[in-house]
Formats: C-alpha cells, sequence, structure tokens
C-alpha cells in the first residue's frame, strides 16, 4: 500500500515533476527518508554510494578534506538533490557530504530505481530526465558563475 506522505514528498521533488500520481505511489514505495544531526557524514569522500538523495529541509554541505581540515565547496539545500552524478556513474564520491544543522533527506538507490525498468520504464526515464534537468542547471550556474569572475578579474586587471 502505497504511503501517502512519502508520495508527496516525491511528487513536490525535482524527480517527481512529471511523474502522475499513480507513478509517485510507486516511486514513493521506493524511497527511503532520513535524518541527519548536525555534522552527521552522510557520505563520505571517496565511497562509492549508489543513493540519490533529495534534500527536504537542512542543508548538506559538500566538502573535500585538505590536510586536515574540511574545505565546504558548496552547500545543498531543500530541493536540491545530492550525489546525482554518483548515482548516474557509480563512481566514487569526489566530495563528502556533511548535515549542516538538522537535515531530512529522502534517498533512492539506483537498483531500486532500476527494478522498474520492466513495469515502469516511463517512470525511469522520467525520474532521469528530472536528474538531467538538475544537473544542467547546476552546469548553468557555475558557467554564469565563471563568467562573472572571469569579467571581474578581467575589469580589475586581476588587483584584489
Amino acid at each position: 500500500m502505497p504511503d501517502p506522505a512519502k508520495a508527496a514528498l516525491v511528487r513536490k521533488s525535482k524527480i517527481g515533476v512529471e511523474l502522475t500520481d499513480a507513478e509517485c505511489d510507486v516511486l514513493a514505495d521506493l524511497i527511503e527518508v532520513s535524518d541527519y544531526a548536525d555534522g552527521a557524514m552522510v557520505v563520505n569522500e571517496g565511497d562509492v554510494d549508489d543513493t540519490l538523495r533529495v534534500i527536504l529541509s537542512g542543508a548538506l554541505a559538500v566538502a573535500k578534506s585538505a590536510g586536515g581540515d574540511w574545505v565546504r565547496l558548496n552547500v545543498l539545500t531543500a530541493g536540491d538533490l545530492a550525489g546525482e552524478l554518483a548515482f548516474l556513474d557509480a563512481r566514487p564520491r569526489y566530495a563528502a557530504l556533511v548535515a549542516l544543522g538538522p537535515t531530512r533527506v529522502f534517498g533512492l538507490q539506483r537498483a531500486k530505481l532500476e527494478s522498474l525498468l520492466d513495469k515502469h520504464p516511463l517512470i525511469v526515464y522520467r525520474v532521469m530526465r528530472g536528474i538531467a534537468r538538475f544537473a544542467h542547471e547546476v552546469l548553468h550556474r557555475s558557467s554564469a558563475q565563471t563568467a562573472e569572475l572571469t569579467s571581474y578579474i578581467f575589469k580589475t586587471h586581476a588587483k584584489y
């Protein structure tokens, strides 16, 4: 029996945008909701992790270890996806995910999504489109920031 609360979480997420209510019910049976305390390590740098995470509340720091300290590369907040590339290509994590304050996420393991291929290929396709849209947003934002930084450096002749 579908969990209406989980189905609502899927429906509101970036991977549920194109899904019907019935498709959200199917996907809801596959997700797991997790809560993390401030500072909790969600995924370690270098781990092979096949879970796509959708941040429901709170925030996750994307961080790299540098000489015993952590360097924060980015902060992901409610609505963002985390681990989308590792979910797709099964490579080791480039960076760790660390909870910043109390954080709630739902996770979807790749094998569980792939289990839908025979009976519900359209769900898999639509989820993958959602992941691709999110990755496109990240690339677009990164390109805009690079252009802005390049313009700043050019205008100031690289002077602080």
